[in-house]
């Protein structure tokens, strides 16, 4: 299935990292003759808003990431997102450990949604005991959003010495995570973001950039893939998806082998 990452046109799979620089790693991936940027078809989405709220989707473009996250406040010449182009184990080799997060996305298919629905009820119960109460998570209630929510969610769960140093408390995400601590409730997360028209501006003009590969179509085109984000925390490995219910653990992990996790 992992095919599609080395498709040079548009692809319904991939992998951003959230990565530390470094001189060589972009080197070392052109040097295989990939296509630099992975394009995205457009994302489906939880259900809008009460005030049926849509944004454009975002692109899957490590570029376009980068400046995104750059203007709402993360100091990128700390980490920057960079493409994953397989899980294979040569390519996963090819990156140094120190990844912080990762952002996936991947198509949405019939056996996915009826898997969710059945999840519903353990990730309530779980949500219920606290088991992942040092986990940040925001529901995603704006159709199209996933991307940003992924974002967030990346961000908002890395390791905290990297969270002070790369965010400063006047900017929008330092705000934002301010104003939304791990223990707020998904919900009211989303009512905070959902009445946010900073970032509703900024995401739009994100979508509108010219970084991006691709044209955004129309707002109303049907949307087919999904964007979640992949988390270390407190030695858990962590899938962090705004049209679910909270947090899912899936297994343990540790900072030098969280990407092969």
């Amino acid at each position: 299935r992992m095919k599609h990452i080395f498709c040079p046109h548009y692809t319904t799979i991939s992998y951003l990292i959230l990565y530390q620089p470094t001189c060589d790693i972009h080197d070392t991936v052109q040097s295989f003759s990939l296509t630099k940027y992975l394009h995205t078809m457009p994302t489906s989405e939880a259900s809008a808003t009460k005030k049926g709220n849509k944004w454009f989707p975002l692109e899957s473009n490590p570029s376009l990431l980068n400046s995104y996250i750059s203007k709402l406040g993360f100091d990128t010449s700390l980490y920057q997102f960079v493409d994953v182009f397989s899980t294979e184990e040569w390519a996963l080799g090819m990156i140094p450990p120190g990844t912080a997060a990762v952002v996936f996305l991947y198509p949405i298919t019939p056996v996915q949604e009826e898997f969710r629905e059945n999840e519903r009820d353990s990730l309530l119960s779980e949500a219920a005991t606290n088991d992942a109460a040092s986990v940040w998570h925001i529901k995603q209630r704006i159709g199209n959003a996933c991307g940003t929510i992924g974002i967030l969610h990346a961000l908002a769960n890395i390791p905290d010495p990297l969270k002070v140093a790369a965010i400063p408390s006047d900017s929008w995400l330092g705000k934002f995570y301010n104003d939304c601590p791990t223990q707020l409730s998904s919900i009211v997360k989303a009512e905070i973001l959902e009445n946010d028209d900073e970032i509703e501006s900024k995401h739009d003009a994100a979508t509108s950039s010219e970084q991006n590969q691709t044209d955004r179509g129309d707002i109303d085109d049907e949307l087919v893939t999904h964007f979640v984000a992949i988390a270390h925390v407190d030695g858990g490995l962590y899938e962090l998806d705004g049209r679910k219910e909270g947090p899912v653990r899936h297994g343990d992990t540790t900072p030098e082998t969280f990407l092969k996790d």
